[in-house]
């Protein structure tokens, strides 16, 4: 069994690898284990700071993912997943480093949530910075023609401090949320044949909720991922 010799699928937990960040993770963080209503089980990559994820793509951070994915499959993660989206575009090798699934990024779901959605219809992006997301990161899944509609937190000054530039713990939720809804919102309206909204940035899905009340669509995020895949190891008896 993949999860571990003895390990029953059911009672594994969840793999994460975080960034090495100190903000405070609040609950529908992927780092929150309140998120989750199974296990989950954490390790840090030490120096892998958004500056060097998101900025600068950095490629000698790949090795020290790996390290952590084998890391938690050896502690007995059933399935791995990151704490970044921007981590899509090591997808191939992050998953080639364990035998356990591995999904680097909820942007994986792109082609999927593109086929539920009308020809005619476009796929919404809400990312941690909008100029780091290249055609690679698209093509490092398969969605380089998925038609998307982008918008990024880079200029939303929250955000910016806390997450970017990890200048404080503490975070203003209800500043950050104000910032997340403009944003969808400015790019609905811009956007008028938006189907559904897939939010690439772990740190924003605490706020999912907030934006289907406001937009009406189906979001997307690393968790709702992360939810199915837990299903898929879990399977039950029907009755």
């Amino acid at each position: 069994m993949t999860a571990g010799a003895g390990t029953r699928l059911a009672e594994a937990p969840i793999g994460v690898i975080g960034l090495e960040t100190i903000f405070t993770k609040i609950p529908g963080h992927i780092r929150n284990p309140s998120t989750f209503d199974y296990p989950v089980i954490y390790e840090v990559v030490e120096g892998a700071t958004a500056e060097r994820v998101v900025t600068q793509a950095d490629p000698s951070l790949i090795e020290p993912f790996c390290q952590a994915a084998r890391k938690l499959q050896a502690r007995g993660a059933a399935a791995i997943t990151t704490g970044c989206g921007f981590l899509v575009l090591f997808q191939k090798q992050l998953a080639d480093a364990v035998t356990v699934p591995l999904f680097a990024s909820s942007l994986t779901q792109l082609p999927m949530v593109h086929r539920m959605l009308a020809a005619d219809r476009k796929v919404g992006l809400l990312v941690a910075k909008q100029p780091s997301l290249t055609p690679r990161h698209l093509a490092a899944i398969g969605a380089q023609d998925v038609p998307v509609c982008i918008t990024g937190m880079e200029s939303s000054t929250e955000f910016r401090e806390v997450m970017l530039e990890g200048r404080r713990v503490e975070l203003d939720v209800q500043r950050l949320q104000a910032e997340v809804l403009h944003q969808v919102e400015e790019l609905a309206r811009a956007n008028p044949d938006l189907g559904a909204l897939v939010i690439e940035c772990t740190d924003l899905v605490p706020f999912a909720h907030a934006i289907q009340q406001r937009l009406g669509l189906p979001v997307f995020d690393i968790v709702t991922l992360t939810n199915m895949v837990h299903s898929a190891l879990t399977r039950h008896p029907y009755r």
